[in-house]
């Protein structure tokens, strides 16, 4: 590894801040006061020589400091090193460091480089500052816009970094990246995640030192199919982090309810980062098709979108006074949302009396037409053989006999084509009807005999098919050949 490429790496030190890099360290003025000793010492090592030498500690024995502060000489002190190496997520080891500047062999270069500030006097130490590494090794770029490739030469990963606390995780500095408009979006922040085309792991480095899958998921439903999400460690800590799923621009257009069901079924997987299955039956009465492409919530997904039913822009204050043209002429529209039941909680109330309620005003008169022509299936609200017998019954329109006059008087000779009806609506006929109705005039044994088969009627067809049929009026079942 060479000088300057080593730096380069270095300069990265990723995604994390200084407060995160140094937790825990008291700042080096505090913790001893180099300038009051600048003439006893001549150089760094004295004191902190395990960052040259693996093998030896980093800071002096107290005992070392008695020689001094013996209480005669200068007062006793008393001062302890730190009993445990600063929390960090970095892998900077002194040592190595100072194998590359040997190898370099440059004897200018020296602690003071990163400890103390340009030109200041001898032992005016402070903690390494990063833009001076850049600054000194060339490296252009700011700290949190270096290279991705050079995050994982610097950093471990958060979730290898076990020494930090969630404290020191939310002190993380936010990278100007994540502050660019269109971040949050699929192809802002999704762009960023995609490794280089060389890198060993699909997720980028730069994302994988500040993130783990917990936060990932917490809005991605598609968070187990997602390789890049995958890629991350799983780690708890990441959730100091707080993430809020908001709705896209295009979301808040005002035709966008109106439209979504065409570019959700143009693209689905678009869909299914944010919602689950579950998204469309909140508002949909039947699960749409493109809802069995989308993924149902459950353990390692995100809650997705939470989806609330509100009326379209074309449901305006006017709209219940205007709305039954348009249902009239696209029905399907509505049922995408509306249950029949939402119609009749208004219409059913009045639809007896024509008054403003589910059929037009003066469809009593003509609704015996309207009911044999099937321009509606009356069944769908009615009970027939209650509400309309019960109906005709109190206004006199009731038959004494099966072929008699009353309910049928509305159309003159309905003896003459009843066949027809009963073939194209038998369900109306049964209303009021039942089979010994049929049976006084239609059977071959007793009655007026009228053959109720029409022409081309095949016998053997329909007696193997369903033979307790033809029990109905024949004694016996024909015998097949």
């Amino acid at each position: 590894m060479t000088r300057s490429r080593w730096w380069a790496a270095a300069a990265a030190l990723a995604a994390v801040g200084a407060g995160a890099a140094m937790a825990g360290v008291p700042s080096l003025q505090d913790s001893f006061d180099h300038p009051e000793h600048e003439k006893l010492f001549p150089s760094c090592e004295t004191c902190h020589s395990g960052a040259i030498d693996p093998g030896t500690p980093m800071w002096p024995a107290p005992s070392s400091c008695t020689t001094c502060h013996d209480g005669e000489v200068e007062e006793i002190v008393d001062w302890a090193p730190p009993d445990q190496p600063r929390r960090s997520n970095l892998r900077f080891r002194h040592d190595e460091h100072a194998s590359v500047l040997r190898s370099a062999e440059d004897p200018a270069v020296t602690c003071v480089e990163c400890h103390a500030d340009r030109g200041a006097a001898w032992m005016t130490v402070r903690v390494a500052s990063v833009p001076q590494c850049l600054s000194c090794h060339e490296v252009a770029a700011e700290h949190f816009a270096a290279p991705d490739s050079s995050c994982a030469q610097c950093h471990f990963r958060l979730a290898e970094a076990t020494r930090l606390t969630r404290e020191d995780i939310a002190e993380f500095t936010i990278p100007p990246s994540h502050k660019a408009p269109g971040f949050a979006e699929r192809d802002g922040h999704g762009e960023l995640a995609r490794p280089l085309a060389d890198a060993p792991v699909p997720v980028a480095a730069s994302c994988a030192t500040c993130h783990a899958r917990d936060f990932c998921a917490v809005c991605h439903v598609d968070a187990p199919e997602q390789p890049t999400i995958q890629a991350l460690g799983i780690d708890a800590r990441s959730l100091v982090h707080v993430a809020v799923l908001e709705a896209p621009d295009d979301h808040t257009t005002h035709d966008f309810l109106r439209q979504h069901g065409v570019t959700a079924a143009t693209n689905v997987l678009d869909c299914a980062a944010c919602h689950t299955r579950e998204s469309c039956v909140t508002c949909h009465i039947s699960t749409p098709d493109v809802a069995d492409d989308l993924y149902a919530a459950g353990a390692g997904r995100g809650e997705g979108a939470a989806v609330e039913r509100t009326p379209p822009a074309s449901h305006d204050f006017g709209f219940r006074n205007l709305h039954g043209p348009d249902a009239a002429a696209a029905p399907a529209t509505c049922a995408g949302c509306h249950a029949r039941q939402d119609c009749l909680d208004c219409h059913r109330p009045t639809a007896a009396n024509g008054q403003g309620g589910y059929h037009r005003e003066g469809f009593l008169v003509t609704h015996p037409a309207a009911a044999y022509a099937r321009e509606t299936s009356c069944s769908d609200c009615h009970n027939t053989r209650s509400f309309c017998a019960d109906c005709h019954v109190s206004a006199g329109l009731t038959a004494n006999r099966p072929l008699g006059s009353g309910y049928h008087d509305a159309k003159q000779a309905f003896i003459v084509g009843h066949g027809q009806t009963a073939r194209q609506n038998l369900e109306s006929c049964v209303s009021c009807h039942t089979e010994r109705d049929c049976l006084a005039c239609h059977s071959a044994v007793r009655g007026r005999r009228f053959n109720p088969h029409g022409p081309d009627f095949d016998a053997e067809r329909l007696a193997r098919k369903n033979p307790e049929m033809c029990l109905a009026c024949h004694r016996s079942v024909p015998r097949l050949r």
